[in-house]
């Protein structure tokens, strides 16, 4: 396969498993869980996949860590989502958090795949949330919006966190908190595929018995030879690079507590500030925190301020300290930087069981240096990182995956010192997990199944190429519009609007589903579908017949379109939709020239539509930088068939601007729209008719008839 090349970091030549799953994201729009043990690929997979796909894609994570390892950002921040509990029917619109900005809602148009690492920590509900975003900017009537879905993580690992009233809220709705089964995933057809090949070979020893431990399937083999690396009483030696890993925050305080008083250097001391009901059980940092110079340190919280300096969980050494900010020096940075108090709240969430309905109630706000010492960390913090030498404390494990992700953090059997013997009682299952893990066996595609897949793509890319029902919709809400609000003023320019959209259906839509049908047929008739020239010859010719409809029915209405309206209402309404008329016509003006000029490929086609979409939303943000009411009232109006004699037109409306910024008044408070439109197309020659045009009055005619009337006299008015 010529995808296997793209991989060679991966050694793939021989893995079907990497094959399968390359495929499926690159030639498919399936959904798609990948999973697999560690040193399987997985990360170098998604590395590999970022770099080098034509899919535009977007990287997603539960947690600060995993996003930054991942190279993405986190869930909640990319969608601004809310943290309360989701059960599905709920009305997300009151949350602020819930409203994207304009880009970032163009960002989500344009995207293809959307890849969610470490998906065990993914809650159901939070799921079912990415879902009702994507579908609120996609395709209402789609799972995500349409949008590919490449979930990537090991369900072995860490299970997601949920307080007990939040799991117990979501057992009413959910079979499980775990993400598969969120109610969007299972209206899909998604595949699974696990990774069975171990690249580093090296420690496929210690990979071995890491996979012992990640299927439940311990042995007296492997309980001896991961204990064969307890070491009773270990200390690291002086200046190492040893972290302990344990399963409970109070064991990694008391560690954090001993190491700190072995600087010999003074202390400080911040004490948080707190407000309303914040329970000490719930602080997100220590009341009183204690630090000293050369203390090892990690975040609690992302930083707030652009740029994002440091996120929760990263790891650094303080360089001075001060009555109210820490300095800090964060790992693998070079500059310190100055660390302020942070803010937390504690919110009630309420759901009104009849509306679904969510409501959130601040009851507390908490204020500390978002700091804490960290010469060790929870196994929970440490997901997605990874140690050349680790301390490992496993026998107070409560959770399910929790042992194994412990042991996995350390790179080799050598790194790692047990300062307890492992015992059974410490590797901890779920039987969630051991029921979908055979679940998604029976997922597994194979080469057959994959190979429907794609031709299944490559006939919904073509329907996506020859679908033109969205630019005709686009047009018939401005014809809506128009017919609702301006119709006295544009009845010739709204019948031609009203004539184009019947044209469209019957010479552009009509046409291309008869069209894309036979296509359909022909792609299940052969094989060789992508390299058939009497297919790809018949698809070019589809597309120089839609483009010159096009450019006959659809392009001359981009100059009529750009007409005047004095309601402010009205004018950001009407800008608004022929914004997104504007845009669905570009788009497709570009993808089917790209045809013409080269032929149908799929990829290629993702990423003329892409660059579209990108492209599009620049230009709409440039226009929009650029733009002032000064600008807009001196552009010239295009020569709508509703006015008879546009130049004398556009010298009105230059008059009335001038007369408008010399009175400090809006420029209909000289003349109306309306009016304007009636002295171009009835030429008035006395006051006395200037009276008969709908809008104009005796005081209008007193103050600026005269004006009017020698304007009219003075230019030429052409033949109409």
């Amino acid at each position: 396969m010529m995808y296997l090349c793209n991989l060679m970091t991966l050694k793939m030549e021989s893995n079907k498993e990497l094959e399968l799953a390359w495929r499926c994201v690159e030639q498919t729009g399936t959904h798609l869980f990948l999973t697999g043990k560690a040193g399987t690929g997985k990360t170098t997979f998604l590395k590999q996949l970022k770099e080098r796909s034509p899919k535009r894609m977007i990287v997603l994570a539960p947690t600060g860590v995993a996003a930054i390892n991942a190279g993405g950002v986190t869930i909640h921040s990319f969608f601004q989502l809310p943290f309360a509990p989701y059960v599905p029917g709920m009305e997300m619109a009151d949350f602020k958090e819930f409203r994207l900005s304009k880009e970032k809602i163009n960002l989500i148009r344009s995207m293809d795949l959307l890849v969610i690492d470490e998906i065990s920590m993914v809650r159901a509900d939070l799921l079912d949330l990415i879902d009702k975003s994507m579908r609120r900017y996609r395709d209402r009537n789609k799972p995500f919006g349409g949008v590919q879905l490449l979930m990537i993580g090991d369900v072995h690992q860490l299970a997601p966190v949920a307080k007990e009233e939040e799991r117990k809220l979501l057992e009413e709705y959910y079979d499980s908190i775990y993400f598969f089964h969120s109610k969007a995933l299972k209206q899909t057809s998604y595949i699974a595929i696990e990774l069975q090949h171990v690249f580093r070979q090296s420690e496929r020893y210690f990979l071995e018995l890491l996979n012992n431990i990640r299927n439940n399937h311990v042995d007296h083999a492997t309980l001896n030879a991961l204990n064969s690396r307890y070491i009773p009483d270990f200390e690291p030696p002086e200046g190492s690079d040893y972290i302990r890993l344990t399963s409970h925050n109070y064991m990694a305080k008391r560690i954090n507590e001993q190491k700190l008083d072995e600087i010999h250097k003074p202390s400080f001391e911040y004490h948080a500030e707190y407000e309303g009901l914040f329970p000490e059980h719930a602080f997100p940092a220590d009341q009183v925190l204690v630090l000293k110079e050369g203390a090892q340190v990690m975040f609690l919280k992302n930083d707030s301020f652009e740029p994002r300096r440091y996120y929760n969980g990263k790891i650094g050494h303080i360089t001075r300290l001060f009555d109210d900010k820490v300095e800090v020096l964060p790992e693998g940075d070079e500059t310190p930087i100055m660390v302020e108090y942070g803010e937390w709240t504690n919110a009630k969430y309420v759901i009104d069981k009849e509306t679904k309905e969510i409501r959130e109630e601040i009851e507390g706000v908490f204020r500390q240096i978002p700091l804490k010492t960290a010469w060790a960390i929870t196994i929970h913090k440490s997901q997605g990182l990874t140690f050349e030498r680790a301390i490992i404390d496993t026998a107070s494990s409560f959770a399910h995956g929790q042992t194994y992700v412990a042991l996995s953090r350390c790179k080799t059997l050598e790194g790692l010192v047990l300062n307890r013997p492992l015992t059974r009682s410490a590797i901890i299952g779920d039987e969630n997990v051991n029921q979908f893990v055979s679940y998604a066996q029976s997922l597994t595609p194979d080469h057959e199944k994959l190979f429907q897949l794609e031709r299944n793509f490559y006939a919904e890319t073509l329907d996506n190429l020859f679908h033109f029902n969205q630019l005709n919709n686009r047009l018939r809400n401005i014809y809506y519009f128009l017919n609702e609000n301006l119709y006295k003023l544009y009845p010739k320019l709204i019948l031609k609007i009203k004539e184009t959209n019947l044209l469209i259906e019957k010479e552009i839509i009509s046409v291309s589903e008869t069209f894309c049908t036979k296509c359909h047929q022909r792609i299940a008739s052969s094989v060789q579908y992508q390299k058939d020239e009497l297919l790809g010859s018949r698809i070019k010719d589809a597309a120089i017949y839609f483009n010159k409809k096009i450019e006959t029915l659809i392009t001359p209405l981009k100059d009529e379109l750009n007409i005047e309206v004095d309601n402010k209402e009205q004018r950001s309404k009407l800008k608004e939709l022929t914004g997104l008329f504007f845009q669905e016509l570009e788009r497709k003006e570009n993808t089917l020239s790209l045809v013409i000029e080269q032929g149908f490929s799929v990829n290629e086609y993702l990423k003329c539509n892409s660059m579209a979409s990108i492209e599009l939303a620049r230009k709409k943000k440039e226009k929009s930088e650029q733009s002032s009411d000064a600008a807009k009232e001196k552009k010239k109006t295009a020569e709508s068939q509703d006015i008879l004699h546009p130049e004398l037109f556009e010298v009105l409306r230059r008059w009335r601007l001038e007369e408008a910024n010399r009175e400090g008044h809006a420029a209909f408070h000289i003349f109306t729209q309306k009016a304007l439109i009636g002295i171009a197309n009835n030429l008035p020659k006395t006051e006395e008719e200037l009276l008969q045009i709908h809008g104009i009055g005796k005081k209008k005619v007193e103050k600026y008839g005269a004006m009017v009337l020698e304007i009219i006299q003075n230019i030429k008015i052409s033949d109409s």
